[in-house]
């Protein structure tokens, strides 16, 4: 992890007690960074929809694991690895369009698209039967120089 300033890494089962402690965990770390209570919302609130995705959707029938890997890149920048090693999603860009879900009719199927747009980037891999990753970036506005 040369290139980042600073760094760390969870790893959980996938049981929805879970999912807040997540969420915290990233906010704490995302912290230094001095975000907004606007930017802090929308990171804990990406997070807690990759990681209810991994909950609800990977590890259907079962408990897994899920890794959440976080780094500060330079220029404020918030990366966020969240990853499965679950069921996979066999077609992807279906999965990516708003209202899909392959989850009971409590799901919005709005996920990835909330991730998306509370994200500065998102990009999510997946292999059937190997697991999916969700990789965020957030850049946080650097107020550091009008104190």
């Amino acid at each position: 992890m040369k290139s980042a300033e600073n760094y760390m890494q969870l790893e959980f089962p996938s049981k929805s007690i879970n999912e807040s402690f997540a969420r915290s965990a990233v906010a704490a770390f995302a912290a230094r960074l001095d975000p907004t209570m606007e930017e802090l919302g929308d990171i804990k609130t990406a997070v807690s929809e990759a990681v209810t995705n991994c909950i609800v959707h990977a590890y259907p029938d079962s408990i897994g694991v899920i890794l959440i890997r976080c780094k500060i890149l330079k220029d404020n920048v918030l990366d966020i690895v969240v990853k499965d090693r679950g069921c996979g999603i066999s077609d992807l860009t279906l999965a990516m369009k708003p209202l899909f879900s392959t989850g009971n009719e409590e799901r919005s199927g709005m996920g990835f698209t909330i991730m998306e747009s509370f994200m500065t980037a998102l990009k999510v891999t997946s292999r059937v039967g190997k697991g999916t990753t969700v990789h965020m970036k957030r850049k946080i506005i650097d107020r550091g120089e009008s104190r």
